[in-house]
């Protein structure tokens, strides 16, 4: 099914899509980091084309694998990363490897340093959706858009801490988990939680280590070879 973008209510560069597997599923991917991944990607190929144009073909050899590890570095760390929200789960789709989360084993949801799901399993974090610094403020976030959140945002007083910010990414996806797991929890689907695996589905990246593992071989011969006479 073809994704239809949905920006999230007061979400900054934080853009949900619909869509994929049935129209329940949302996939989170920050949209400041695929425009700064688009934006290397594209500086790295025209330092690719310049090197082709007017460099000797030892400098292509040398210095194009250092730009292309950069364009993969950034775009592993930057365009991938993801988190679906689905019927049978959040999946975490992070740097190195994807980990999907049943919704019986999520216990909490923490946005201290980034969206965090405290799970039966363990604890684990989701690299697309980082918390704020700490000189964020509440001035920054209008009062209208602290009100209506899921319960379980709210802390002591009505209190709402910075990554939990719906301007932030790690607010703007902690919302739509929170709100899809505490739907779960009051229609008594968590009352008795039983899980199908001792551990979750995790699956490594091997493509993107491949890739990134021999760039970096290639980079570092490359630039032992300039010192070489």
């Amino acid at each position: 099914m073809l994704q239809v973008p949905a920006r999230c209510a007061g979400a900054t560069g934080a853009v949900w899509e619909t869509g994929g597997v049935d129209e329940t599923t949302q996939v989170f991917r920050p949209t400041s980091g695929r425009w700064l991944a688009g934006t290397v990607a594209a500086l790295a190929a025209f330092g690719l084309v310049s090197l082709v144009v007017e460099g000797e073909p030892a400098e292509v050899l040398r210095y194009g694998s250092v730009l292309v590890l950069v364009a993969a570095l950034v775009w592993a760390a930057y365009w991938l990363p993801a988190v679906e929200v689905s019927a049978a789960g959040v999946t975490l789709r992070n740097v190195l490897r994807t980990v999907e989360l049943p919704w019986p084993s999520i216990q909490r949801i923490d946005t201290r340093y980034a969206l965090t799901l405290v799970t039966a399993y363990g604890t684990y974090s989701a690299w697309a959706a980082p918390a704020p610094g700490n000189r964020r403020s509440h001035r920054e976030t209008p009062a209208a858009e602290l009100r209506g959140l899921p319960e379980t945002t709210y802390g002591a007083g009505g209190s709402v801490r910075p990554g939990d910010l719906p301007s932030s990414p790690s607010g703007a996806a902690a919302a739509i988990v929170r709100r899809r797991w505490e739907e779960l929890r009051d229609a008594g689907h968590l009352d008795d939680p039983r899980l199908e695996r001792p551990t979750p589905r995790t699956t490594w990246h091997r493509g993107t280590l491949t890739v990134l593992g021999v760039l970096t071989v290639a980079t570092v011969v490359a630039l032992l070879a300039v010192h070489q006479p």
